[in-house]
């Protein structure tokens, strides 16, 4: 080679063409970046218009609705199916006409009323364009409590509860919050039940005690029993852990099993009108027993027919308006 002049060149210091890797990596990279600047804009976009219609939303909410006075509460339809007042119950409410009846928090009125002990349930609902509607179902008192309590002012003092059928505890209305008295509701003739724990009565809670329960049953069972007519039941004692001590309004003594109150409360009637064919009243009885049921007789105050008392029912339950 060297004869002809030539010079023999190193391949490595010699440039030929060779692929262009660099620009072909930039132009990826900058395909990238505008996919990504892309995206991020278009988010953002979505969520700044997202965000402008809930706002453009919330106003026309409240200005539309909330705060439009074509929704303001001019009447508040009070109804219960008991004695507790309507101005007591509107108080409670703290529901005022002019308020606007959309953005009123119904929850809230109905919890109100629900925390009420004589208040068993309450439903609040809009009648548009102008009208809240409640209505109020209440406890009916089946039996009285009294317990000592300490006053604020130094002493001891009686303070009856009344229990429902299913044992909830509640205070006595006060005039202020009934529209008929106690007498003339049937309150004050209420069965009353003695021997339990007093630290367990409290307005508002429910009591399961086994004996408290059977108690119950056995007032709710005489009220429809044909014995409901013809005595009263006075005073009911728990102390005993399986039995029910009765005292009646005539002064007879009963002892009630706790489990079946109706038979044993027809025994009673077969029992009550064998003794007047023999001109004899019940004195003492031991209905928890099931056969050869003891009986102790006493002389009938008279010997003509006793004349059926008038039979006590539940509380006549009208709505008050």
């Amino acid at each position: 080679m060297l004869w002809f002049g030539t010079k023999t060149k190193n391949r490595r210091f010699s440039r030929g063409h060779v692929l262009d890797v660099k620009l072909r990596s930039g132009q990826v990279r900058s395909t990238r970046m505008r996919f990504v600047a892309l995206c991020l804009g278009g988010l953002f976009a979505t969520v700044a218009g997202a965000y402008g219609l809930w706002m453009t939303g919330e106003y026309a909410l409240r200005e539309l609705v909330y705060r439009n006075q074509a929704f303001e509460i001019r009447e508040v339809d009070v109804q219960t199916d008991g004695i507790l007042a309507i101005d007591h119950l509107r108080r409670r409410c703290d529901v005022k006409e002019g308020e606007n009846l959309m953005a009123l928090d119904l929850s809230r009125v109905k919890r109100e009323l629900e925390l009420m002990p004589v208040v068993e349930t309450a439903s609040v609902e809009r009648i548009l364009p102008h009208t809240l509607r409640i209505q109020v179902t209440e406890r009916e008192p089946l039996v009285q409590v009294v317990v000592p309590r300490p006053r604020q002012g130094g002493g001891v003092g009686l303070v009856s509860y009344h229990l429902d059928a299913e044992g909830n505890a509640m205070l006595p209305l006060e005039p202020n919050q009934r529209t008929i008295s106690a007498a003339q509701s049937g309150e004050a003739q209420l069965p009353t039940l003695s021997g339990l724990n007093a630290a367990e009565l409290q307005a508002g809670r429910r009591l399961t005690c086994p004996q408290v329960q059977a108690a119950l049953r056995l007032v709710t069972a005489f009220e429809q029993s044909p014995m409901a007519g013809v005595v009263e039941l006075k005073r009911i004692d728990l102390s005993a852990a399986d039995v029910l001590h009765a005292t009646t309004a005539e002064g007879g003594e009963v002892i009630f099993g706790n489990i079946n109150p109706e038979l044993q409360l027809r025994r009673w009637r077969e029992i009550h009108d064998a003794g007047l064919r023999m001109n004899k009243a019940v004195a003492a009885v031991d209905l928890a027993v099931s056969n050869s049921i003891p009986v102790r007789w006493q002389e009938a105050t008279n010997s003509l027919p006793v004349t059926p008392k008038i039979r006590k029912t539940t509380r006549n339950r009208k709505k008050n308006v």
